[in-house]
């Protein structure tokens, strides 16, 4: 049997590593390359450090360890919050496979180690060899952020690079194996993996094979005249074989509106219905290939260098050459294709050439807003519809608005994405308390109906937000009705224009800061859901405050103090 991997010419690798994959696949195809040798002498130690928010980074590593273990290798994983600082030195070979969040953030199981190798005080680690894999997301300002810090600080200790930085975006896996290979070569033991037989198996639905899930209930849980749109949704998984827990997300994969595309198609010399090769292989027709599966919306540095070699542009050419972050950024802001097509037309000689410089079409993630035990066979989502007017042009978020279209039809795909840093307590007689304004409720609705049915002991406490009562207290029938039966213990609710002084969750928290330490001093676990820039930071820095003022902490003392209830697993964050 063989072993097959794919390279696509859109993937991002530096010429080092390409150099490398070319060497590793003329040998392997030879039959005298690594696939074929086997490494003798001790099994060479190996540390795989991951940091995660949302577990794609300790998928990658736990993947790494098994390839590992198939090879002359002694592996060992650690979860970054969990791992001793101090025998980073003494580390012969280290791996660092770490996501980023927020505004360019380490995870939170991360923070720790970021801070040290990044302080005044961090040691010499010149016997180190390493190598970093970085996970993120090409939309966002500060791609692979926390992954470059921590590749570019560990060669300023002296620590030696084995293998190139892999900067990978939302779709990971060719990367991945390259990078996997590429490390397990350069460590010198035998690389086992590539000989892994190709077997042909019915996949079950998953990220590469989703479950297109019918949509059974779609309305606008905000008032009429309210400013916000945000929709519950209910989506069937009968016969699907999904299954998730309370605090999961679910992965959405959306279609481009035929209108933005047939906009833009107008303006292109293409025959729609010229096949083009489709991103995860195969071919359809150009209008069909650019509503299902290539991103129209997004730009990022990447397209406007591609677009601009093509473009007569000196505008574009001026700003791409400078290299200026800021400014680029500022750019794509509320920019999206056709706004490149319209101001800066570009020269393609075809439809193929014109998609080969468009990103694949990403799916979203969702928080789970319901318990699996209170809804079998179904899934229930919280979504926030996006719209808005930018550069004289209406828009809106690929997904939501495609969600809100979807009543009495079809979802294109869904799939589970586990989330196992945001779960409840296993020992239902823990308290728990609960901050979630706008869509963030919707993992702690979950959490309640889990909550209800397996029958808890522990309090629940929840704090929730929103503009306006009267328009947008999003499930407002649900949680009064928890709150008449019991099953909340208690309530705080922070409508923050309903008043002259803007009040927010963290005002809330603040005034009932003595009662709050005492149930998190008496074993309490803390959630918080939602805006990862500016609210969970708020919320935080409430809690160091209340940390402080009703538990007598110093400053310091309440930053250990939290530092643990992260690594005991009671303070999580799902933020976004």
């Amino acid at each position: 049997m063989s072993s097959t991997i794919v390279i696509p010419d859109s993937a991002p690798f530096t010429p080092e590593q390409r150099a490398w994959l070319s060497d590793f696949l003329s040998k392997t195809l030879a039959g005298g390359g690594p696939v074929d040798s086997v490494a003798t002498g001790p099994a060479i130690p190996v540390s795989i450090l991951w940091g995660s928010q949302t577990g794609n980074a300790e998928g990658c590593a736990k993947k790494m360890m098994k390839a590992l273990k198939a090879g002359n290798y002694q592996p060992e994983v650690f979860d970054m919050a969990q791992y001793e600082i101090s025998r980073l030195p003494s580390e012969k070979n280290v791996l660092i496979i770490t996501s980023t969040y927020g505004d360019g953030e380490p995870p939170d199981n991360a923070a720790d180690l970021h801070a040290h190798i990044m302080g005044d005080s961090s040691p010499s680690l010149e016997n180190v060899n390493f190598s970093v894999f970085a996970l993120g997301d090409s939309e966002y300002p500060d791609f692979c952020q926390c992954g470059i810090e921590f590749d570019t600080r560990l060669e300023a200790l002296g620590a030696k690079r084995m293998f190139e930085r892999v900067d990978c975006d939302v779709d990971y896996d060719d990367q991945f194996k390259v990078w996997k290979e590429g490390v397990m070569s350069a460590m010198g033991g035998s690389s086992a993996a590539l000989a892994e037989a190709e077997v042909i198996v019915d996949e079950p639905y998953s990220k590469k094979n989703p479950f297109p899930g019918p949509v059974l209930k779609s309305y606008n849980l905000n008032a009429e005249d309210s400013e916000r749109e945000t929709y519950h949704m209910e989506i069937s998984l009968e016969g699907s074989g999904l299954e998730y827990q309370a605090g999961d997300a679910l992965g959405v994969k959306p279609y481009n509106s035929e209108g933005a595309v047939d906009e833009i198609l107008k303006m292109l010399p293409f025959n729609v219905k010229d096949e083009v090769p489709l991103p995860g292989g195969g071919e359809a027709p150009l209008r069909e290939a650019l509503i299902t599966s290539y991103d129209i919306r997004s730009l990022n540095k990447k397209l406007l260098t591609l677009w601009q070699e093509r473009s007569g542009s000196p505008f574009l050419r001026a700003m791409v050459e400078a290299g200026s972050k800021e400014e680029i950024d500022e750019f794509c802001w509320g920019r999206e294709l056709v706004d490149l097509i319209i101001d800066h037309p570009a020269d393609f000689s075809d439809g193929e050439e014109f998609v080969s410089v468009l990103r694949k079409l990403q799916p979203r993630l969702y928080s789970i807003a319901s318990s699996p035990n209170a809804h079998p066979g179904e899934v229930h989502l919280t979504v926030a519809i996006v719209r808005y007017n930018t550069h004289g042009r209406d828009r809106g978020g690929v997904c939501s608005t495609y969600l809100s279209d979807r009543v009495g039809d079809t979802c294109s795909g869904v799939f589970v994405h586990n989330n196992k840093a945001f779960r409840l307590p296993e020992d239902t007689s823990k308290d728990i308390i609960m901050v979630g304004p706008g869509t963030g409720i919707a993992p702690l609705r979950a959490f309640l109906e889990e909550r209800e049915i397996s029958k808890a002991t522990g309090r629940n406490w929840l704090f929730f937000g929103n503009p306006h009562r009267d328009k947008d207290f999003i499930y407002e029938d649900e949680i009064m009705a928890r709150k008449e039966s019991g099953l909340l213990t208690r309530l705080d609710l922070a409508f923050s224009r309903d008043q002259a002084e803007k009040i927010y969750v963290q005002d809330r928290m603040l005034e009932s800061g003595a009662e709050l330490w005492s149930w998190l001093d008496g074993g309490g676990h803390f959630y918080v859901c939602g805006d990862a820039s500016r609210m969970a930071k708020d919320v935080d820095k409430a809690l160091h405050v209340i940390a402080q003022k009703h538990g007598g902490l110093s400053e310091e003392a309440a930053v250990d103090y939290f530092k643990a209830l992260k690594k005991e697993k009671r303070y999580a964050r799902d933020v976004y």
